[in-house]
C-alpha cells in the first residue's frame, strides 16, 4: 500500500477537533465530513500512524474479540473472508477506509493532546499539543477549536496493568506484556507461561502454542469462554446473493441482534447460560477439565464472555499443546513461577496478560474557564456529552457488543448537535445536570480492570437521557427521539464578546 498523502499543516483553528485516529476517530471524521460538510475538522493522533488499538497491539494471534461485521463501519462494507478478523486485517481495513474517504488528509500523527481549556467568553477550546519530529525533541504549541470530540478510547495506551509480582527481577527468562510486545521475540521451541485468562490471553495462548515447546495458561480464576467460527457461513451465503452494501447491512444487523440477544439471555437466565456454555466446552475438552478450569463462580456476563475463534484454545488443549493451571502466584524464581500450592512452572518466556488500565481522557487535562474537569463528577448525557461541560463529546463504545456500534451512534448524534447549533445560531451547548438523578457506574461489569478504573470515568444515571442501555436498537430509538432544544442549554452567538465574531463558521 502506498504511503498516504501528507496532510496540510495543522490550522490554527478548526470547527471540530477530533482526538484519536482509531476506529472511533475515523468514524467520527467520516460522519462530520459527510453530515456537516461546511465544518472544518482535524484529527490528532499521538501515535506515529492511525489505527489506535490495532496499531498498538502486536502480540501473536492478535484479533478482534467480536465479529468484524459489527466492528467494521456501516459505510464501508467488510470484504474479507473472516468474520473473526486478525489484527493486521483490521488495521489494513482502517487505512483503506481513511484513504478512500480522504480522512488521511485531515490526520496529524505524532501529535499528542496534552490539555484543553474552554473559554466561555469566546466559546473556544484552546488545545495544547505536543508534536514530535525533527531533531529538537517534542514541540509544544496550541490550536483552538469550537467543538472538541475525544475519541481516545477507554484505556491507557502508555501503561498496562502491572500487579508487581514478587521476585520478578530474579526470573532468568523474558517477560513480555501484550500491550508492549518485544519486537522479534522468538518463542519457537520455548516454554511459555501466559498469566491471565481474559480475551488477550485466550488469543495469545493458542497462537503461541503452534510453535512453542509448551504453553501454560495460568489463571487465578476461570473465565466464561464461548467458541465461535472464524468464518460465518450465513455471511458467506448472504454475500453471494446480495450487493456488497446491502449484504453488509443485513449481516451487521443479524449479528448485532444475536450478540445483544445472547447478552440479555445471560442476564435474565444465568443458570441456563451456565449450562449452555459448560456443555459446549465439555464436548471439546471433557467435563473434568471444564469443572476445574472453565466454570467461573460468577454468572455469564457479570464479566465479559470471551471468544475462542474456531475453538482454537480448546483444540490446543485437546492436542496437549496447552496446559491450564488454576492457582495463585506466590512469586517468581529464576526458572519460572512458584505457585501458592508449592508447584513451580518452568518458563523461558512469561507473558503477563494481566489486563488494562482504564483511562477516561487519554492523559488530557481538561478545564472549563480554568476549573479542572474531573470526569467522575459528571454524568454522561446520551452517552455523549458531560453534564455542565460545553461543546465537548466523549466516545465510549459498548462493552457487550462491538465498540463501533455505539461509536457510530455517538458520531451521528454529535453531527445532529453541530447542525442544531448552526440552525439556532448557537456558539455553545451544554447538557445541564438534573437534580434527582441517581448516579451509577458507567460500566456495570465485575471484571478486575473495570473495578480498578471505572471510578475515574463519568457516571451514568438511572433514567434517560443519562442512562446507557447497552442495547443498540433501544439506543438508536432514544437518540433519534432526543430533543436537543429541550435537553441542551444553548449560548447564542450574539452573546459572545466581539473577539468571538470570527466564530461564525464554527460548530
Amino acid at each position: 500500500m502506498t504511503r498516504p498523502p501528507r496532510p496540510a499543516p495543522l490550522p490554527a483553528h478548526v470547527d471540530v477537533l477530533i482526538v484519536g485516529a482509531g476506529i472511533s476517530g475515523i468514524d467520527a471524521a467520516y460522519r462530520v465530513q459527510s453530515r456537516c460538510p461546511d465544518r472544518s475538522y482535524a484529527v490528532l493522533e499521538a501515535r506515529e500512524s492511525l489505527g489506535g488499538t490495532w496499531d498498538l497491539f502486536r502480540y501473536p494471534g492478535v484479533r478482534a474479540d467480536s465479529d468484524i461485521y459489527t466492528l467494521s463501519f456501516p459505510f464501508q462494507p467488510w470484504t474479507g473472508e473472516n468474520s473473526m478478523a486478525d489484527g493486521d486485517e483490521i488495521l489494513d481495513y482502517l487505512r483503506r477506509t481513511a484513504d478512500r474517504f480522504g480522512i488521511d488528509r485531515h490526520l496529524h500523527c505524532a501529535t499528542k493532546v496534552v490539555a484543553a481549556d474552554w473559554s466561555g467568553a469566546t466559546a473556544r477550546w484552546t488545545v495544547t499539543i505536543e508534536q514530535r519530529g525533527g531533531g529538537d525533541g517534542p514541540h509544544r504549541s496550541t490550536v483552538t477549536c469550537s467543538f472538541l470530540y475525544l475519541c481516545t478510547g477507554y484505556y491507557d495506551y502508555e501503561r498496562g496493568h502491572d500487579p508487581r509480582f514478587p521476585g520478578i527481577e530474579s526470573f532468568a527468562g523474558t517477560v513480555a506484556h501484550p500491550q508492549f510486545w518485544p519486537e522479534g521475540l522468538d518463542h519457537r521451541g520455548k516454554r511459555v507461561v501466559v498469566i491471565g485468562s481474559g480475551a488477550t490471553a485466550i488469543t495469545i495462548v493458542p497462537a503461541m502454542a503452534r510453535d512453542a515447546a509448551q504453553v501454560t495458561m495460568l489463571q487465578r480464576t476461570p473465565t466464561w469462554i464461548s467458541a465461535l467460527p472464524r468464518r460465518d457461513r450465513f455471511a458467506a451465503r448472504i454475500r453471494r446473493r446480495l450487493p456488497a452494501g446491502l449484504a453488509h447491512r443485513v449481516i451487521r444487523a443479524r449479528n448485532a441482534a444475536y450478540s445483544n440477544g445472547f447478552y440479555h439471555y445471560c442476564r435474565r437466565f444465568p443458570d441456563r447460560a451456565r449450562t449452555l456454555l459448560t456443555r459446549a466446552a465439555a464436548r471439546r475438552i471433557g467435563e473434568e477439565a471444564v469443572r476445574e478450569h472453565f466454570t467461573p463462580s460468577y454468572a455469564p456476563w457479570d464479566q465479559r464472555v470471551c471468544i475462542t475463534a474456531d475453538a482454537d484454545l480448546f483444540k490446543a488443549i485437546e492436542r496437549e499443546e496447552v496446559d491450564v493451571v488454576t492457582d495463585h502466584i506466590d512469586g517468581f524464581v529464576a526458572e519460572g513461577i512458584r505457585l501458592r500450592s508449592g508447584r513451580v512452572l518452568p518458563a523461558d518466556i512469561v507473558v503477563t496478560a494481566t489486563g488494562l488500565r482504564m483511562l477516561a481522557f487519554g492523559h488530557i487535562t481538561v478545564s472549563v474557564d480554568g476549573e479542572p474537569v474531573e470526569p467522575a463528577r459528571h454524568l454522561l448525557w446520551r452517552g455523549t456529552m458531560l453534564s455542565d461541560v460545553p461543546n465537548l463529546a466523549l466516545c465510549f463504545g459498548y462493552v457487550n457488543l462491538s465498540w463501533t456500534m455505539r461509536a457510530d451512534l455517538t458520531a451521528r448524534l454529535v453531527c445532529r448537535i453541530l447542525n442544531h447549533m448552526r440552525r439556532a445560531d448557537l456558539a455553545a451547548v451544554t447538557p445541564p445536570a438534573e437534580p434527582g438523578v441517581r448516579e451509577q457506574p458507567l460500566i456495570e461489569l465485575a471484571s478486575g480492570y473495570v473495578q480498578r478504573g471505572v471510578q475515574g470515568f463519568p457516571r451514568q444515571g438511572h433514567r434517560a437521557p443519562w442512562r446507557m442501555r447497552q442495547t443498540y436498537l433501544l439506543d438508536t430509538a432514544d437518540i433519534a427521539r432526543a430533543g436537543l432544544r429541550r435537553e441542551l442549554r444553548g449560548v447564542p452567538r450574539t452573546a459572545l464578546r466581539p473577539a468571538g465574531d470570527d466564530l461564525r463558521s464554527g460548530g
